[in-house]
């Protein structure tokens, strides 16, 4: 006999199973069904806006024509605004209406004259106009989600930087015109015929000509348009596989549109073979400003991708995300901002799918990795179903919507099988294709696939429980943390492995692989894991080697390790040093080296975020221990940059010799992992003597 303990971590808090936790589940169910979003008074039909970037002073001034529609009684309007835009008036026709800001930095409130009824249609103009250049009342706290500089600009729908009733959820019909400097192009949602010459605008910072342009975008059919990049674009057109591509690049970067159109062309087809065909035949892609924090945006009829990550060769894996969104996102669109999941999660799901069919399963499997890193960041913040409450640019809502999505979605896949899976995704687009969609129509549509799925199949093994799968993975937090014990028999025909399956969430209820590792043949047996603890048994004819049992061994199951626990503290610290809060990233990866002392990606996030500090004696130490320590195949860049930090500052503290030793030491790397061996040589002919605020490594 033999016994054996593997133990990940384990919180026990034990309830009844059976009946109870089918009333956990459907308490939990009733629970998130009873918060949804709050639904506004008004929706938007239509926009008519006229509105100056001007560069000179960095400011935009607006003129926002909203045709709205009442959904209940009420004498009170409410929209969001960029809290740096100052209202001047609001007018009904003629009629000037009381309006203020509320409590809450976006909110803005106009009173009415005369309570309106369900149904009735107003019109209210907004004249308004201030500073778009900075972070400082951005919606997103840190993030840039507008700028207008002397070169460049952009601006988001989601910097409210017209009226909104709602950032998402809203479909409407709009005309645009934006007037720019003639050294502006215009890039956006809607069609644009050529812009017309207008004279400087009337209380415009001149900027040394007379002559403007004025672009109109026009969107006839119900969307979310209000998202334009502005600057020195040059337009490539491009037909590509059937395809009509429009890439607006930097006058350097023009040679790059064919490589690009090609790559999106590879993933169009990719995806309309998987899901269906894609209806729409132009495809708009634009550089977006570097001085933008995002590495890609997309909105409606534009994708966007940072100057920061435009190369010659593109970037095939971001670009899969950006152009999955075409599909879940533009072509089958979710109806409300509690149900963004279905485009965000199933977007960075189909990232995966791509990279699965065009670098294998290696690439496939590391990223799917990154999925549960992402997602143990911020899980416990919300639930899936409840992240309409935060912003879709802060890191908790691109942990649990975009990461813990996505795993969800992997969890999905795995469980019910490739094929009913693939089968779901094809009949879900389909049926949704050019429509509004909710949660509840997939998770119906996943219950029905599953019900359908033949009774010999079925038999195999245990099967998926939807409604205990969207409980646990949707509707709530928490993310199991397994503890495995076994003991393993002789017997006549071989060997017998009893064990027990605990873990800390008494309402999961998944199928999930048990693989046992022999003298022979592996053998696999898929266990139905309900509450926290269940019991299986194995027979196989070799016997089982040492440490053989593997609980969940392609790891396809969303759960807690001390491995996963790590890496995800380190992507905690560095989305805090990329908002320059090194103190708090230090903390994070502190916590990391407590659990993995020698772990040499936490030791060099230690090292970069104490630099920026000025805290060189530390951060030299740290990077020497990173150079010491144990270092993932992933991240043997590692190596380079540690060497060409340490020669900055030795440089910073005036030990030239010291210095010039570091940096021949990155170039004998031959690793020139984001131009480390470039800095190197360029800091061996001058002395690094200017330390930046970020990194150019991160």
């Amino acid at each position: 006999m033999m016994k054996n303990s593997l133990k990940t971590s384990f919180w026990l808090r034990k309830t009844a199973q059976g009946l109870a936790i089918l009333g956990a589940l459907l308490c939990a169910a009733a629970l998130y069904a009873q918060q949804p979003p709050p639904r506004p008074d008004f929706h938007a039909t239509h926009y008519e806006i006229d509105a100056v970037l001007s560069p000179g002073n960095q400011t935009l001034m607006a003129k926002a024509q909203v045709t709205l529609v009442a959904d209940r009684p009420t004498h009170d309007v409410n929209v969001e605004l960029n809290p740096n835009l100052r209202i001047d008036t609001v007018m009904e026709g003629e009629q000037s209406l009381v309006f203020q800001r509320t409590d809450t930095p976006l909110g803005v409130v106009v009173t009415l004259p005369n309570t309106v009824s369900p149904g009735q249609q107003l019109t209210l103009t907004f004249a308004y106009s201030g500073p778009l250049s900075g972070v400082t009342g951005s919606p997103s706290p840190g993030v840039r989600l507008a700028y207008i500089g002397k070169n460049r600009a952009y601006l988001l729908l989601a910097a409210r930087w017209f009226p909104l009733v709602a950032y998402l959820g809203q479909r409407y019909t709009a005309t645009i015109h934006l007037t720019v400097p003639p050294n502006y192009a215009v890039v956006g949602a809607g069609s644009s015929p050529a812009p017309d010459m207008v004279a400087e605008p009337q209380g415009a910072k001149p900027v040394g000509t007379e002559q403007w342009l004025r672009y109109t975008f026009t969107a006839d059919k119900p969307g979310d348009p209000g998202t334009y990049i502005a600057g020195a674009l040059e337009l490539t057109p491009v037909n590509q596989g059937g395809l009509s591509f429009s890439v607006y690049t930097q006058p350097s970067d023009k040679k790059t549109a064919q490589p690009y159109a090609e790559a999106i062309s590879r993933i169009i087809d990719f995806y309309s073979s998987a899901f269906g065909p894609l209806p729409v035949r132009n495809i708009t892609l634009a550089q977006l400003p570097s001085v933008a924090p995002m590495n890609s945006v997309f909105a409606s009829g534009l994708l966007m991708l940072s100057q920061r990550r435009w190369s010659e060769k593109p970037p095939e894996d971001l670009l899969a995300r950006l152009v999955a969104h075409l599909f879940w996102g533009e072509t089958v669109r979710p109806a409300s901002s509690a149900d963004v999941w279905l485009s965000d999660g199933l977007s960075r799901y189909s990232q995966a799918l791509y990279i699965l069919h065009a670098r294998g399963e290696a690439a496939f499997r590391q990223t799917v990795d990154e999925f549960a890193v992402g997602a143990l960041m911020d899980e416990k913040v919300a639930s899936i179903r409840d992240a309409w409450r935060l912003d879709p640019y802060t890191t908790a809502y691109q942990s649990i919507v975009r990461d813990k999505g996505a795993m969800v979605f992997h969890m999905l896949r795995t469980s019910m099988g490739d094929a009913a899976f693939s089968a779901l995704l094809r009949e879900f687009y389909g049926k949704y294709q050019g429509k509004t969609v909710t949660l509840a129509d997939f998770e119906a549509m996943t219950q029905q696939k599953l019900a359908s799925l033949p009774a010999a199949k079925a038999a195999e093994q245990p099967q998926l429980n939807a409604l205990a799968f969207f409980s646990q993975w949707v509707n709530s937090t928490g993310i199991p943390e397994f503890h495995l014990d076994y003991i393993v028999y002789r017997t006549a025909k071989g060997f017998k492995v009893v064990g027990k399956i605990e873990q800390n969430l008494t309402t999961l209820n998944m199928p999930i692989a048990v693989k046992v590792e022999t003298e022979g043949n592996p053998v696999t047996k898929t266990v139905q894991v309900i509450g926290d603890k269940s019991e299986f048994t194995i027979d196989t004819f070799g016997e089982p080697k040492s440490n053989g049992i593997i609980l969940d061994p392609n790891d396809n199951i969303l759960k807690s390790t001390p491995d996963l626990r790590v890496k995800a503290m380190i992507l905690q610290g560095e989305a805090l040093a990329e908002r320059g809060q090194f103190f708090d990233a230090v903390q994070q990866y502190q916590r990391a080296l407590d659990i993995q002392h020698r772990n040499s990606l936490a030791l060099f996030r230690m090292g970069e975020a104490m630099f920026y500090e000025k805290n060189y004696q530390a951060a030299a130490n740290s990077f020497r221990d990173a150079l010491d320590g144990v270092i993932d195949p992933n991240s043997k860049w590692i190596v380079v940059w540690s060497h060409v930090y340490l020669g900055k500052i030795y440089d910073l503290i005036g030990q030239r010799e010291r210095a010039l030793n570091e940096y021949q030491r990155a170039i004998d790397t031959k690793d020139n992992t984001a131009g480390a061996i470039d800095q190197a040589r360029e800091y061996m002919q001058k002395p690094y003597s200017n330390p930046p605020e970020t990194s150019p490594s991160s």
